[in-house]
């Protein structure tokens, strides 16, 4: 026999429990009569009633649960208690080594508390005990089978239960429906509060009716948990049986050689494709390293990873392969005719590259800048160069780069980190030998990051880039066969040093006749196409074409007049779908069924504005007679060239003063100094009979004060206007002039010699003054662009003045 069935043998000897009862507060859930339990009691003075209780005859003690759950048990009162508890017994009090002790309990009858004995430490009260019938009605008996029946039920779904069960059955019975109840009870998960209400219901019939729903609810619950229980076990076991499949799959597929792990399938990878191609020794003990190193690492691991990307890209790198050159000039030239119309220049200089590199055996060391307006085809040159020279082409635009890490890559150590824009580039070209073009490369900034325009001076520089060193390849890299290519709008804004390592091929811009072929040959072709028109559908005249290029697109590229062609044909478009939609609403309709009507849309200098509107454009020349104090003079801008009108009057003052405005930039400034000096102190030789504006302020003004302007090059346009105001004779009708000016009269050369050609032209100017010193520049243009302009050189102001003021002059 057990020590719990001996002490509840002794139990059931022994006297009936006092009246008066010392009261034990519990918190946790209310016991019940029948049951058994340990109940653990720290040190203090319920420790030692408890030491008392069990020394005592009848061994008694009353458990009451408190009304709060997180209530103090050793400051509760008989206000803080619920008025039902149950009598248990003291059956076996174990001591424990922290103190303290473990008692076990046998919990014998309800009862009520009537009277306070004791309020202090510990409670006693005057008790009343609740004995159960012993009559068992029809409906007791139904309710004590359903109760029997729901406890079956749970007993499948919880097999915990079983063990309380046993423990029940060994000293009750079931035929007592009021303890089968309390049973019951404690068996569910119910709260407290609902637990205590059972305890608190003499009743049998209310008791045993609460019960069997509390259990009810158990086993809603016990489903419930189940059915979620079997959703988790069968992924689980789903998950774990793919599992295990897989790896059973492996390791027969390894068995029989059918297949690899992940290990040997990336180096497999990685050795296939280093066959074909010339590793360098230093490249390939690199790699050798990098495979040892992977082959003894964990696949999970983020070492291998690391690893594995660093091969990755060791072996994808073309190692030795160069794409075959074309070096057929022939085919290059008729490549670069049917590319682009005009830039003879640029066209004969792609050439000599490729005369050079059949010579040699390749193009190297080459590092082509092309600079010019946005629009002229910077861009698009690069890819005819490359198709000419039967290499791959690769592009990135370098404009507003700010990290150098992306030239020269990250270290390996840097999450994300990645090969440079280079790098990437072979990777994408799988040759050694591509055409890579750096676009926007004035447009470059630096930051904290670093000066990716400083990084590059590596890149472009063919004494160094033999042995490139990326970050993130971390070996040499032989970038010497590549043929870079730069485009730029102005060349102010490249550091010297990497200009230095450039050849510059200047793109100066289209004058009309050129604009005018380009639409037909390549513009309008190429958008008709396009927006899905035919030939039949729309047709451009020379003189619509000539009034879109100086009304709507004076820019010296071509990109503005494309738009505009786009915007003409889509309202072609338009109408055409109309019309086809007329068609279909009357066939619907019933009516005769109808073709669309072929609508040729020509178009004329005279409907231009009706598919884009007014001018946008009207002329270059403010003034169709040039007046009194105005010359007109050819500036260089970053958007091509353009004429520059300085304008100068005179008010009455005290001092001789003079005074300049058009947001003139400080080189302009000197200039107008230097003029107003030079004037002075030549004036016996101009004009002999003229004071120089004795007592009169003069304003010298450049219209279009909004946009900056800058530069030496109007030095002779200066003086002319001034002595132009002094003389009160207006300078020679449609003369343009540019030149720089010392102050002893000598004419400097200048730059932008075609961009301000072309300007003059379009402004519709016939004689251009150019400096002696650009005589060569002249020369070397094309016959169509000079055709029709008087363009005289000078070496000093005193032929200017000849030119300017012939009148004057002969006097």
């Amino acid at each position: 026999m057990s020590s719990l069935d001996e002490g509840k043998a002794k139990a059931a000897k022994q006297p009936a429990p006092p009246e008066e009862l010392d009261i034990f507060p519990i918190v946790k859930r209310p016991f019940f009569p029948g049951m058994a339990a340990p109940v653990v009691v720290d040190p203090g003075p319920y420790f030692d009633v408890i030491k008392k209780i069990a020394k005592s005859d009848h061994k008694c003690i009353g458990l009451v649960l408190t009304t709060q759950e997180d209530a103090d048990i050793y400051t509760a009162t008989f206000k803080d208690l619920y008025p039902i508890g149950v009598v248990a017994r003291v059956l076996r009090v174990i001591p424990m080594e922290q103190g303290g002790a473990q008692v076990i309990l046998n919990m014998e009858k309800r009862f009520e508390i009537k009277t306070a004995s004791k309020e202090s430490r510990p409670l006693k009260a005057v008790v009343k005990f609740h004995d159960e019938p012993k009559e068992i009605s029809k409906e007791l008996k139904a309710y004590s089978i359903s109760i029997i029946s729901t406890i079956k039920e749970l007993l499948k779904l919880n097999p915990l239960f079983k063990e309380e069960l046993q423990i029940f059955l060994s000293h009750s019975d079931f035929t007592e429906p009021g303890k089968l109840a309390d049973f019951a009870v404690a068996l569910t998960t119910a709260s407290r509060e609902e637990l205590q209400d059972v305890l608190s219901t003499f009743d049998i019939g209310s008791r045993v009716d609460k019960a069997l729903n509390l259990l009810k609810n158990e086993l809603d619950l016990s489903l419930l948990q189940n059915n979620i229980n079997q959703k988790i076990e069968s992924t689980i076991s789903k998950s774990q049986k793919d599992f295990f499949l897989r790896e059973q799959l492996k390791t027969i597929k390894k068995e029989l050689g059918i297949e690899r792990d992940d290990k040997s399938l990336d180096r497999e990878k990685f050795e296939q494709r280093l066959k074909g191609k010339h590793v360098p020794p230093d490249v390939k003990t690199v790699i050798q390293d990098e495979m040892d190193k992977l082959s003894v690492l964990d696949v999970q691991s983020a070492e291998y990873a690391i690893c594995r990307g660093y091969l990755d890209w060791l072996t994808i790198t073309p190692w030795g392969v160069h794409s075959k050159e074309s070096h057929d000039l022939k085919s290059a030239s008729k490549i670069l005719a049917e590319d682009h119309y005009g830039l003879e220049d640029i066209k004969e200089r792609i050439l000599e590259f490729i005369g050079v590199g059949k010579l040699t055996g390749g193009v190297k060391g080459s590092i082509i800048c092309l600079a010019g307006p946005p629009g002229v085809g910077k861009t698009s040159i690069g890819r005819s160069i490359a198709r000419a020279l039967n290499r791959k082409f690769y592009r990135f635009s370098v404009g507003g780069m700010r990290d150098e890490a992306e030239i020269k890559g990250h270290r390996r150590t840097y999450i994300g980190a990645m090969p440079g824009k280079l790098i990437q580039a072979l990777k994408y070209t799988q040759t050694m030998n591509p055409v890579i073009m750096l676009d926007e490369v004035d447009k470059m900034g630096s930051s904290y990051q670093g000066d990716p325009a400083s990084a590059l001076l590596e890149v472009l520089d063919p004494e160094q880039n033999k042995e490139f060193l990326d970050h993130y390849l971390d070996v040499r890299c032989d970038l010497s066969n590549v043929l870079f290519i730069v485009t730029a709008n102005i060349l102010d804004t490249i550091p010297p040093p990497l200009l230095d390592r450039m050849e510059v091929l200047r793109l100066s811009g289209y004058i009309l006749e050129e604009k005018i072929e380009i639409a037909k040959r390549y513009l309008v072709p190429r958008n008709r196409k396009a927006m899905g028109l035919k030939a039949k559908d729309i047709n451009f005249s020379n003189d619509a074409l000539k009034k879109i290029i100086n009304g709507y697109a004076l820019e010296a590229g071509v990109r503005n007049l494309e738009n505009q062609i786009k915007k003409v044909l889509r309202k072609v478009a338009v109408r055409i779908v109309q019309e086809e939609e007329k068609v279909t609403s009357v066939k619907k309709k019933g009516g005769k069924k109808q073709k669309p009507k072929e609508i040729q849309h020509r178009l004329t200098s005279k409907n231009v504005s009706d598919f884009l509107g007014k001018p946008i454009h009207l002329s270059d020349r403010f003034y169709e007679q040039t007046p009194v104090g105005v010359c007109t003079g050819l500036a260089w801008t970053s958007m091509g060239g353009a004429t520059l009108y300085v304008e100068a009057i005179k008010v009455t003052g005290e001092k001789t003063e003079m005074k300049l405005t058009g947001q003139a930039g400080q080189v302009m400034k000197e200039s107008s100094e230097i003029a107003w000096s030079y004037l002075h102190s030549a004036l016996h030789k101009y004009a002999p009979s003229y004071t120089f504006f004795a007592k009169a302020q003069v304003h010298m003004h450049i219209p279009e004060g909004a946009t900056p302007k800058d530069g030496p090059s109007a030095g002779i346009t200066m003086v002319t206007a001034l002595l132009s105001l002094l003389t009160e004779t207006p300078v020679l009708e449609d003369l343009g002039m540019t030149g720089e000016l010392t102050l002893t009269g000598r004419v400097l050369p200048i730059g932008g010699v075609r961009e301000k050609l072309v300007a003059a032209k379009r402004a519709g100017l016939k004689t251009i003054i150019f400096p002696k010193d650009n005589t060569r520049d002249i020369e070397e243009l094309a016959d169509y662009i000079k055709e029709g302009m008087d363009i005289r050189f000078v070496d000093h102001y005193d032929e200017v003045f000849k030119i300017a003021f012939p009148d004057k002059a002969e006097e």
